[in-house]
């Protein structure tokens, strides 16, 4: 006798009504609606394509999560359920309980389908749902109120996603009647016509979540710069590798000041991520002078002012700032004053704090001190890279030790680490820093840091590898090569 459970009713009664197709959509009207999860999901399985188009017409919930089915769709499959979106949007009347509004495509809804009606039921769209598209959820679609669709979207090189440039084209097709919103848009290509094709068909205030990362030249900045000035819900941009033409200095010079004035227009950013561009050079106050509220700021290979650095140190949007890291940015002929500034600023909120590569001297160091002292709720600090003594590292890790929220510390070696005493990455010599581990063990034991404390002997960013120093609870140092994680990663 065998153990497994017998079929439901339930399962019998659908599979019954899937024999017959004809049969099957004829009865869609009166079926119940808590039949139709499990109905899409065995129907959606076997491809049968004209009850899809059928079932997508007389979807009664609000949103068809696409996307959180366990299998991607492939083409065919889903030109079938854009060809039953394309029956509904031709419908003058419908019946009441048709009430599809949203496509999903996205992963956002573990289980749905296998919670069913229930979870179904109760999705919502406040953040796109809004009075240019419908008062309620639950409220009928009508002539004036686009279909909604939801995808995140990803403009790679070369050939691009099959299911995306379907859908893509589509919704380009249909105009008005279809929106198409995307909360995260990725860029990976450097190709105007292919970012353009994406651009002018989604809305672009539905986007909130930004990263370019490729390589891209002036000009095609200068067309998609004025697309993300509409990008007006963006809280997340990461951006990087956009270097500047050596021989074109004055149309640098105006073009950062337009990049800026773009960027300036995104009022609700909160995370910004730029890396190995040209156009901050001055510019930070006409980017981020309009913002509200910044929680992290993260600048790399990146010149700046020090302008830049007093405007951070004063601007009310930065006043609550939690995570900052500015990397690879030569400081050493800057005054420690605006740094300085900077931490008093912010030392109520800052958790983590990454000044790295930056090539700080002993000098600037101590000036900081006193305001890394209040960082009372830093859990992360990292200072690699930069140009210090051995005794102005002790104080540093005397100061960090008083940091009870401090979890993790990431230190140079010190210039007594290398030839001449001066730091060049490639020439730490282990033997002459045998001779500065058992200071540090020392002044270690006797400040009683719980704090991770780790050496940075040699780094490469491109590469991405870090050589460290760790101490471990045992007392002995222990060399490790990994990789470092960026900032969003950080264990904050």
């Amino acid at each position: 006798m065998s153990d497994r459970n017998p079929p439901s009713l339930q399962y019998l009664a659908m599979q019954s009504l899937l024999s017959n197709q004809a049969l099957a959509i004829a009865a869609l009207e009166d079926l119940p609606v808590l039949l139709f999860p499990s109905l899409f999901v065995e129907v959606y399985a076997r491809a049968h394509t004209e009850m899809l188009k059928a079932l997508v017409q007389a979807w009664p919930f609000s949103c068809l999560p696409l996307g959180d089915l366990a299998e991607s769709p492939d083409l065919e499959t889903f030109k079938a359920v854009l060809d039953g979106l394309d029956l509904l949007l031709a419908k003058k009347e419908r019946p009441s309980r048709w009430k599809l509004q949203v496509l999903d495509l996205r992963n956002e809804h573990p289980n749905i389908w296998i919670q069913g009606y229930p979870s179904m039921a109760q999705i919502s769209y406040p953040d796109v749902l809004t009075d240019r598209t419908t008062e309620s959820c639950g409220s009928m679609m009508t002539e004036e109120q686009p279909l909604i669709l939801l995808m995140d979207l990803t403009i790679k090189h070369g050939t691009q996603d099959a299911l995306q440039a379907y859908l893509l084209q589509w919704a380009r097709e249909r105009g008005e009647r279809v929106q198409l919103c995307s909360r995260k848009l990725l860029i990976l290509s450097g190709s105007i016509s292919e970012i353009q094709k994406a651009l002018r068909v989604v809305r672009l205030d539905s986007i909130q979540e930004l990263k370019v990362n490729k390589f891209w030249h002036r000009e095609t900045m200068k067309k998609v710069a004025p697309y993300l000035s509409q990008m007006k819900n963006l809280r997340i941009l990461q951006f990087s590798r956009m270097r500047l033409t050596v021989t074109c200095r004055h149309k640098n010079f105006s073009y950062s000041y337009k990049y800026a004035v773009h960027l300036g227009q995104l009022y609700h950013l909160q995370e910004l991520y730029v890396h190995d561009v040209f156009f901050l050079y001055g510019r930070l106050p006409t980017i981020l002078r309009n913002l509200t509220l910044l929680k992290t700021l993260s600048l790399s290979s990146c010149p700046l002012k020090e302008a830049d650095l007093w405007f951070l140190s004063q601007c009310p949007c930065s006043r609550q700032l939690k995570h900052l890291r500015l990397r690879s940015l030569p400081l050493d002929n800057f005054s420690p004053e605006p740094l300085r500034a900077l931490l008093e600023y912010e030392a109520g909120t800052l958790e983590t704090l990454a000044l790295e590569d930056c090539a700080i001297t002993d000098s600037q160091l101590l000036c900081m001190l006193p305001a890394l002292s209040q960082c009372s709720h830093l859990s992360f600090f990292s200072f690699y890279g930069n140009h210090i003594s051995i005794s102005i590292l002790q104080s540093l890790l005397s100061h960090t030790a008083r940091l009870d929220c401090l979890r993790q510390g990431i230190y140079p070696a010190p210039l007594e680490c290398y030839p001449h005493h001066e730091r060049w990455v490639g020439d730490f010599e282990p033997e002459r820093f045998a001779h500065v581990q058992a200071q540090l063990e020392q002044s270690l034991r006797d400040m009683g840091t719980t704090q991770k404390v780790q050496i940075c002997i040699d780094f490469c960013h491109h590469h991405k590898y870090w050589t460290f120093y760790t101490l471990g609870s045992d007392g002995y140092w222990v060399v490790t090569v990994k990789n470092h994680p960026g900032l969003s990663a950080l264990p904050l």
